[in-house]
């Protein structure tokens, strides 16, 4: 299994990056699809748009986000699909819109993913 990371995809692409998912439901603003230079635009693993609404990326609201949106990727095929990519490339870079780095979905995504890809693999 390669390496997760997390980046904005307002950030300058960078050869270390490996291969780009966006795991946004929307496309972010102002970004071309020249520019974000994704491989994989993956919508379903995003929160619902019932959960991003609630959220607003609230940072007091993050813990209870967190928990809410592990019940929904444990019920989220999209997860296997996302898992198989982690394993195929030695780097995986989850794009994310999000100003705060530390308040995203995509953070929460990749610390449920990486166990569930090194589970995988064994």
């Amino acid at each position: 299994m390669g390496e997760l990371q997390i980046k904005r995809v307002y950030e300058t692409p960078a050869t270390d990056d490996g291969y780009r998912v966006l795991v946004d439901r929307l496309w972010p603003r102002g970004v071309s699809r020249e520019r974000a230079e994704l491989d994989l635009w993956l919508k379903g693993i995003a929160p619902s748009p019932q959960l991003r609404a609630w959220w607003g990326h609230d940072p007091a609201r993050l813990d209870e986000f967190r928990r809410r949106y592990l019940a929904e990727l444990n019920q989220n095929a999209t997860v296997d699909e996302l898992s198989d990519l982690a394993r195929e490339h030695p780097r995986l870079t989850l794009l994310y819109a999000a100003r705060d780095p530390r308040v995203n979905h995509a953070a929460v995504l990749r610390d449920f993913l990486q166990p569930h890809v090194d589970r995988k693999e064994q």
